[in-house]
């Protein structure tokens, strides 16, 4: 069938009786709209994208009705406010897409760019998300717009009138930015509900933050005379060996106990860790509850972003990541600022109980924290406490609205493959999806590209800030708690910084600025530690710009980037072997820096240094590029690249 003809309905197979009878027929987008409207940049019918056109061949499965058995709508508002009248009762302009076997899809404009949405955002919150949504709905509605304007000539043509040049700009033009104003309105739209949701669930963010950095203040009061060895392990070390088993657990926690019931989980591991650790009688027990707490963090890291990008409309995801984020470095500053009043040798358990507090505080809001839709839905389409939560979380006034939104959900899950049903039905063993992911070649450099930003972002040294900088900033300043400090200010400001900069670079020029920089920032620190400038401060100084440049690529961009590159099919087993590497690898930063700082003084930076040279020339020279990609965009490009070495 060929694409315009199915995209294209003509008056006599594409018609809808009004009420009374009558045969008329009814434009996409309502009535013609005479406003003027301003031609978006670079939106033309020439250029169509063509990664949308594919999608009239999607089916929506309780949307699905043969032609002329489509019912009436109860709500009328089209998009941008415009309704369409058929005998006196208002409808909303229908988009009808049409099957092989004769089936019509019944979607309004609005809808399938939603659709679009939901297929294509992955649900997960996380920060950098909101480049690919805005082009996503730029793409979409030049689409349609030029869809519209192809069927509006067709329908002129019929009567022997034709469209001039001018009419066709401007209607391309009013109809683009009507549909992107509807597509983008969740960007601004969101209810109290959801707020609270993300308000709650990102106190486990804070709280996680919170633990990364609360051992570095009180660490001479804890227990004085612990050893070198006994501190690392229990600052760093043990915190990063619950990290594994946390990143691990926490999807089978998920699965089975449902979002909300996994984060209640985390909450509880949160308030007994803290508790435990407040009361601890040696460093042992602190040892031993720093794997609890570590469990936790690394647990609330893993199912944060996904609850969220579970509740939030697609447009909303990448906002809600950046708040996640901003989450999790306050809770490191907020540890430094505490330990001014209580790192002492009378009040330093309060730090470590204040890790209850923080939870205690989230298990009380619990009855605001809805349950994830998509996971009701998952374990039963026609779960009605999931349509129930979906219209308090969208503020819908109409079950049609609620029923729509459902097979949103259902449909970018199937589409999405994330728990690789597809494969399975179509005869693929997915025994061990991991094995199946290294073996595909197709993706091998988008695996090695993933794991070396993993291992780069922990071995560039970033926790042998968090972790100990009281411990590197002893006689550079004359309190480290202020230098700590200092940091944690700097670290929330570039984390503002780098989500502007999100949005105009591309992820490979931030990883290359983000790993020279460091490079360069390490350099400053091991001249200054040796004495080359005059003045110690040269040395926070540098330290302040390492973690800046951080801030900017390495720290979000290696767990962003796995979104970017894999489909459905991989993205929860290249999920889960980064999260393996990313523990195991702070795991040892935690557990040695305080033999390089011990042993190799002011030279401490200089092995991070080499790694971070390293990760420059592998971004130089081998990471593609993902911003504006689609997987299959990005995975077709690499087999064409190196078709001759497959």
């Amino acid at each position: 069938m060929d694409e315009r003809a199915a995209l294209l309905p003509d008056a006599a197979t594409r018609s809808r009786a009004g009420s009374s009878g009558s045969i008329s027929r009814i434009s996409r987008f309502g009535d013609d709209v005479e406003s003027e409207g301003i031609k978006p940049s670079g939106d033309s019918i020439s250029n169509i994208p063509q990664l949308l056109v594919p999608w009239h061949k999607r089916s929506i499965s309780a949307q699905v009705e043969r032609p002329g058995e489509i019912g009436h709508r109860k709500t009328a508002t089209d998009i941008g406010g415009y309704r369409s009248t058929q005998a006196g009762s208002h409808q909303r302009a229908r988009s009808f897409v049409e099957f092989p076997d004769g089936r019509v899809s019944d979607l309004t404009p609005l809808e399938m760019g939603r659709q679009e949405l939901y297929e294509d955002i992955p649900f997960v919150a996380v920060s950098g998300l909101q480049k690919k949504e805005h082009s996503l709905s730029v793409a979409f509605s030049s689409f349609a717009s030029a869809i519209d304007v192809l069927e509006q000539e067709k329908h002129l043509a019929s009567t022997g009138r034709g469209m001039k040049p001018e009419e066709k700009e401007k209607r391309l033009s009013q109809m683009s930015l009507l549909l992107l104003d509807e597509l983008e309105a969740d960007a601004i739209t969101v209810t109290t509900p959801l707020i609270f949701a993300v308000l709650i669930a990102s106190l486990l963010m804070f709280n996680a933050g919170y633990n990364i950095s609360v051992m570095n203040a009180p660490e001479p009061y804890v227990f004085p005379g612990h050893s070198t060895l006994s501190w690392s392990i229990a600052n760093g070390s043990a915190f990063c060996v619950g990290g594994p088993v946390g990143a691990s657990l926490a999807g089978k926690w998920a699965d089975d106990r449902g979002r909300r019931g996994a984060l209640l989980l985390a909450t509880w591991l949160f308030i007994i860790g803290g508790i435990i650790q407040s009361l601890a009688p040696s460093m042992l027990v602190i040892t031993v509850t720093r794997v609890i707490i570590g469990l936790a963090s690394a647990a609330s890291t893993v199912l944060v972003p996904i609850y969220l990008g579970e509740l939030a409309p697609p447009n909303l995801r990448g906002i809600i990541g950046t708040m996640t984020q901003f989450a999790l470095v306050l809770g490191i500053l907020f540890a430094d600022i505490v330990g001014f009043p209580l790192a002492n040798e009378k009040t330093w358990r309060w730090m470590f109980f204040l890790t209850t507090v923080i939870a205690s505080l989230q298990l009380l809001l619990t009855p605001f924290l809805l349950e994830s839709p998509r996971w009701l839905l998952g374990r039963n389409p026609k779960s009605w406490k999931a349509r129930f939560i979906i219209k308090k979380l969208r503020g819908f006034r109409y079950d049609e609205e609620v029923e729509t939104e459902v097979e949103f959900f259902l449909s970018a899950a199937k589409t999405q493959s994330i728990d690789g049903d597809s494969s399975r039905s179509q005869g693929k063993d997915k025994s061990n999806p991991v094995n199946e992911m290294f073996a595909d070649k197709s993706v091998r450099l988008l695996v090695v590209s993933t794991l070396v930003l993993q291992a780069g972002q922990q071995l560039g040294g970033i926790n042998a800030v968090f972790y100990y900088s009281g411990l590197f900033f002893d006689g550079i300043v004359d309190n480290p708690l202020v230098g700590t400090t200092i940091i944690g200010f700097i670290n929330v400001l570039a984390t503002f910084v780098a989500l502007l900069l999100m949005d105009k670079c591309g992820r490979r020029t931030l990883i290359m600025w983000s790993a020279g920089g460091m490079f360069l920032s390490c350099i400053v620190i091991v001249m200054s530690l040796l004495g080359y400038f005059s003045s110690n401060y040269v040395a926070l100084l540098g330290v302040g710009c390492y973690v800046s440049f951080f801030a900017i690529g390495l720290g979000p961009i290696p767990f962003l980037i796995i979104a970017e590159m894999f489909d459905g099919k991989y993205v929860t087993s290249a999920m889960s072997v980064s999260q393996q590497v990313n523990w195991s690898c702070n795991f040892l930063v935690g557990l040695l820096f305080p033999y390089l700082n011990k042993n190799l003084g002011a030279y401490s930076f200089a092995p991070f240094a080499v790694v971070l040279l390293f990760v420059f020339a592998y971004a130089w020279a081998l990471l593609p590029e993902t911003a504006g990609t689609t997987p299959a965009e990005l995975q077709t490009q690499l087999i064409e690249k190196n078709k001759n070495n497959v």
